[in-house]
């Protein structure tokens, strides 16, 4: 005897538009919980970053004072008066932020080629290395600060030990811009150092023994196979310590006050000193939208240089 059975009975399809509409409502709820999600970060940043910023250019328009609640709309004038001052402390800008990333480079790159040898001790010579970074930089500040200074400074009476006249570093516009710039280099070199030296420790010990076998010096070795290794890593952080540089504030408002003169005046104390000093919340926010608009010229710089390095 055979049994048949008959088929499952097929289901028909839904086709009515009540059905079609379904996958698009599921679709429209899923976008809305994730709105929902980012709405907290996305408020928090509108109102940290994107209306400070807003305030800040609609204020370069008005003539503004801390000490005067009412405020006067005038247009471009607080662009003009201060694009002179902009002018002249872009270029001190550039020339502290130029002399404050090359030479931590310098000092970084030695030390990491150095600390990648095999020296007994080096792990205790790593941390002890890394202090400077570790300090807040107005304690770094306060402490070049002393050293520098004329009358009770250590430097100064080391000079003094050894038969050589005393210097004024600090109130010497000859001399104060190189003693920030030693202070911050000493504040920045160990975070060159240390990403070097990750880069020196990733290069394939191959390589360098393929190129010792082939009669290649340590100079040579160094110059042809760590040095193209390291390029791409100390770029970036050339970039990235160059736009730090550039909004730097706290070593020079310490240590000179933008003085002697305006020979270490950047644009961050310029701004400040319109601000809290004259008083001038218009000129201030003026100075901080040119600061602004350069400063995107010096970031653009760094992606273009990362988008090159990633493309390699």
């Amino acid at each position: 005897m055979t049994i048949t059975t008959d088929p499952p009975p097929v289901r028909a399809v839904d086709r009515t538009p009540r059905a079609a509409a379904r996958p698009r409502s599921a679709g429209a709820r899923d976008r809305t919980f994730g709105f929902m999600l980012a709405a907290p970060a996305l408020t928090l940043f509108l109102v940290v970053a994107v209306y400070p910023l807003l305030a800040g250019v609609a204020t370069s328009f008005y003539d503004q004072s801390l000490i005067r609640p009412e405020r006067r709309f005038v247009g471009l004038d607080n662009y003009t008066a201060v694009w002179p001052d902009f002018v002249d402390r872009l270029g001190t800008t550039l020339v502290f932020s130029g002399l404050a990333t090359v030479l931590p480079l310098a000092v970084g790159l030695a030390l990491a080629v150095l600390l990648n040898a095999r020296l007994r001790g080096r792990g205790l010579l790593r941390g002890a290395l890394m202090l400077p970074w570790l300090l807040p930089g107005v304690v770094v500040s306060f402490l070049w600060a002393w050293i520098f200074n004329d009358s009770y400074g250590v430097l100064n009476h080391l000079l003094s030990g050894l038969g050589l006249p005393e210097v004024d570093f600090l109130g010497r516009p000859a001399t104060a811009m190189l003693a920030v710039v030693i202070a911050k280099t000493w504040n920045s070199f160990p975070w060159v150092m240390v990403v070097a030296l990750a880069a020196l420790q990733s290069l394939p010990r191959e390589q360098l023994e393929a190129a010792a076998l082939d009669g290649a010096t340590r100079g040579q070795r160094f110059r042809h196979v760590s040095l193209p290794h390291l390029a791409g890593p100390v770029a970036l952080v050339a970039m990235l310590e160059f736009i730090y540089n550039f909004g730097s504030f706290d070593m020079i408002f310490v240590m000179t006050g933008g003085g002697p003169g305006t020979s270490t005046m950047t644009l961050a104390v310029s701004l400040y000193r319109y601000a809290f000093t004259e008083f001038s919340l218009g000129r201030a926010a003026a100075m901080g939208v040119l600061w602004l608009v350069s400063l995107s010229v010096v970031c653009a710089g760094y992606f273009l240089l990362d988008k090159k390095l990633e493309s390699r």
